[in-house]
């Protein structure tokens, strides 16, 4: 598939690539130290996905406890394309165990979580700030003016969510519209030919609502890749 491509975000004129570069895998550090790139063995990867023209990158905090972004703020500078490529980094999980604000959707570790991601990705805004996990708590109401007055203060240019129900994402998107607030432009789900739960309701809410769906984990989590095989005696290997 061609990187070259380019496609508008939901109702918004942002065009990225059909394909993000997803980086969670950039770094040692945290749960995804088992698989995790160096920066040397991340760099080829995202030099071969620039070069091809891809200009879409996801990141998060919560990747490889924080050297994901840390790693890609060093390969974007060395590449000099800040201004080019989208960047998308998520909020939500909690970065300091025992801290009862440091984690989840409420405005208090909103802010903090951006602004320690600025300083990480080694920038001053964001392109893409996405709400990574439905906290259960945080009332949307206060989700959508802190997305606000992140976008008024200049920091991030866009705003979204992944994994929440579709519920939850119909009614940000319609009070933001109410309230001439900040849109959702985005919506960031697992979707793949063994994981197709969005397409009762997600799909036709995002079309309905102007929210473009990215889908992460498009191989199942390695399950349609072939790296596994059948033992009929043990079962999956």
């Amino acid at each position: 598939m061609a990187l070259d491509q380019y496609y508008l975000l939901g109702t918004s004129g942002l065009r990225v690539s059909r394909l993000a570069l997803g980086t969670m895998n950039f770094g040692t550090g945290g749960y995804h130290a088992a698989y995790g790139k160096t920066l040397d063995e991340s760099r080829p990867i995202f030099r071969r996905y620039l070069e091809d023209g891809g200009n879409f990158v996801d990141t998060a905090d919560f990747y490889t406890a924080g050297e994901s972004e840390t790693i890609l703020g060093t390969l974007i500078a060395e590449a000099k394309v800040r201004d080019r490529v989208v960047l998308t980094t998520k909020f939500t999980n909690s970065v300091a165990p025992g801290d009862p604000n440091a984690g989840g959707n409420g405005r208090k570790h909103m802010i903090r979580a951006l602004e320690d991601s600025l300083r990480r990705l080694g920038t001053d805004y964001v392109d893409l700030f996405l709400l990574h996990t439905w906290d259960r708590l945080t009332p949307v109401e206060e989700v959508l003016r802190t997305f606000d007055d992140l976008v008024r203060a200049g920091k991030i240019r866009y705003a979204g969510l992944s994994d929440v129900p579709s519920w939850y994402a119909a009614q940000a998107q319609t009070l933001a519209r109410a309230h001439s607030s900040t849109p959702m432009i985005n919506l960031q789900l697992p979707y793949s030919l063994v994981e197709r739960q969005i397409e009762v309701e997600h799909v036709p809410m995002a079309q309905t609502l102007g929210l473009g769906l990215t889908a992460w984990s498009p191989l199942g989590g390695g399950f349609l890749s072939g790296k596994y095989r059948h033992d009929s005696a043990n079962g999956l290997t």
